[in-house]
């Protein structure tokens, strides 16, 4: 992960400890958004992460989609 991922990636582990255990683990999609934004970070670096983070958190509605929804590129190669 790059530096600049890791600095970004800091709010995300905080929620992990700080946070979520309150929220509870009612989220609606596989993985997780925190785990999601850390895979993201990971592969993408911290802009494109960031983006997809985003776009995913935002896609957390009652209207919108559930189920598995797994970072871009990360999905098994046949």
């Amino acid at each position: 992960m790059s530096p600049l991922a890791r600095i970004v990636a800091l709010p995300v582990h905080a929620y992990r400890l700080v946070a979520s255990p309150w929220v509870g683990h009612g989220c609606r999609f596989q993985p997780t958004c925190s785990a999601y934004a850390l895979e993201a970070l990971e592969r993408h670096g911290a802009l494109r992460g960031s983006a997809l983070t985003v776009r995913r958190i935002c896609r957390c509605h009652p209207w919108g989609g559930d189920g598995y929804d797994p970072v871009p590129g990360s999905e098994p190669q046949d």
